[in-house]
């Protein structure tokens, strides 16, 4: 089990990292985290809901993502509470203490997904959350040595040296741990690191001495050049610009943006250059805007309003901006959102941004399917696409009906319609997360900005495929594996 000393340390990928290792080394791995707290979220095969970091590590781990790797997924909506997603479905919205008080009916669940997926797979590689080190929540938690406890699993502590003051974090963490806790960490990984490994060891061996013994399993480099999908928003935090280039796209930091690795395809082209903004003094003069998802539409709109960037936004397209709204961004583009039912809180409709001819009804069946579609607008820009194919899923509640002066985006593979243009085709609707990923209409699109395409396009599968072999290459380079093996029983 990978738990960590705070949150944003390396877990997600470390898992993944592992996965790949071990499936390389051909024995059957099911990566698995029992809650995860996320606005990034992948919908599988069988239309359940996951977080988007355990679909990776099931990528890495050369499988199918499965809702049992990820059985309690929480999607914050705001005013301290969340959707409790549970077993890939809607349960409950919960504050926090109401939340507390059902962990013992998700806990039954999360055994059972655990014994069953121990009993089917070679290797559990699970992964913690935060730090097991918190104290004022350990009473309850059921993600960290709650699972390590009673899987009997060896942990392995990782921390940032990034952020300074590694050595007091793991000893820090281990000393917050219980005894029957702190036998069970085996090891400590170290990750990203920057410089000589040999300046470091003297305080590697002083730790090893101060904790009884717990040997540092490696130090894992700072992978810069590694972009694979982050599991929530906080990486925003640090990174805002992705790219250089004369074509400039402007993506809409939401205060509950959802699923922002929909724009990781773009990121991989050349000459482009992706920023995400929060104020109208950031929004400087980009080819494009893009209205990204939002757990919270109707929340984020007013936010948008508030904060000016919703008439900046409008005034960008009176001057032949383009936009592309996905899921609640595309609901935020049309006249009206009309929540009858409260699925967002209280009751009530919120006028929308008006730039497609568009009026979304909220309901409280969610929508989550993974599905495929083909261009089937002709109008303006969108002419030269027409009869391309997307790919993607779908995680939304309500549906969107179009009135007269727009037309529909796609034609779906399951008979449907998809989204909505306008008329001279700038404006476009979409419920597709994973718009951008077939590179014929990422390309297309940017081509309509006046970008102009260098090189080959590159598949995103392929590209992810080759930054997660670079992972388990780097990690497996820095951690002892005899040991590790050893640790695991292997």
């Amino acid at each position: 089990m990978i738990q960590g000393t705070s949150s944003n340390v390396g877990k997600s990928l470390l898992v993944a990292a592992f996965c790949r290792i071990f499936a390389r080394k051909g024995l059957r791995v099911f990566p698995f985290k029992s809650q995860n707290m996320a606005l990034n979220s992948f919908v599988t095969s069988e239309g359940l809901e996951i977080g988007r970091a355990q679909a990776l590590q099931a990528t890495a781990a050369k499988r199918d993502a499965e809702v049992a790797m990820n059985p309690v997924l929480l999607k914050p909506e705001g005013n301290s509470s969340s959707q409790v997603v549970l077993m890939g479905k809607p349960w409950r919205r919960l504050s926090g203490g109401e939340y507390y008080k059902a962990k013992p009916a998700l806990w039954e669940t999360i055994t059972e997904v655990l014994d069953r997926a121990g009993k089917e797979n070679d290797l559990l590689i699970v992964e913690g959350a935060g730090s097991p080190a918190e104290i004022n929540l350990k009473e309850h938690e059921i993600v960290n040595m709650r699972v390590a406890r009673y899987l009997q699993a060896p942990v392995l502590l990782a921390a940032d040296i990034d952020r300074g003051g590694v050595f007091a974090f793991l000893y820090g963490t281990l000393a917050l741990l219980e005894p029957e806790e702190r036998e069970l960490v085996k090891g400590f990984i170290i990750n990203k690191f920057r410089g000589d490994v040999e300046l470091l060891k003297p305080g590697l061996d002083m730790l090893r001495n101060l904790t009884g013994g717990v040997p540092t399993l490696g130090v894992v480099p700072y992978l810069k050049e590694i972009s694979l999908a982050q599991e929530d928003s906080v990486f925003l935090e640090e990174h805002r610009f992705f790219g250089s280039g004369s074509t400039e796209i402007a993506v809409m930091l939401l205060p509950h943006i959802s699923n922002y690795d929909d724009f990781d395809a773009l990121t991989m082209e050349p000459g482009l250059q992706l920023r995400f903004v929060e104020h109208p003094r950031e929004l400087g003069n980009p080819a494009a805007i893009i209205l990204p998802g939002t757990k919270t539409t109707m929340a984020d709109l007013l936010w948008l309003r508030q904060s000016g960037l919703a008439e900046a936004i409008c005034r960008k397209v009176e001057e032949g901006t383009s936009v592309i709204g996905i899921c609640g961004g595309f609901q935020m583009l049309g006249r009206q959102i009309i929540d009858k039912e409260g699925v967002e809180g209280s009751a009530g409709s919120l006028r929308g941004l008006g730039l497609l001819d568009v009026t979304t009804y909220f309901s409280r069946e969610k929508k989550t399917i993974q599905e495929t579609g083909t261009l089937c607008s002709d109008k303006g820009t969108l002419a030269p696409m027409k009869g391309y194919k997307v790919s993607g899923y779908e995680i939304h509640m309500g549906h969107s009906a179009l009135g007269e002066s727009a037309g529909p985006f796609l034609a779906t593979g399951s008979g449907g319609r998809d989204g909505a243009v306008s008329p001279d085709g700038r404006i476009i609707g979409t419920y597709f997360h994973g718009l951008f990923d077939e590179a014929a209409f990422r390309r297309g699109w940017l081509a309509s900005l006046g970008w102009e395409p260098e090189g080959k396009p590159v598949s995103l599968v392929q590209r992810r495929e080759e930054e997660l072999e670079a992972l388990a290459d780097a990690v497996e380079a820095a951690i002892d594996m005899k040991q590790l093996e050893a640790i695991i029983g292997l």
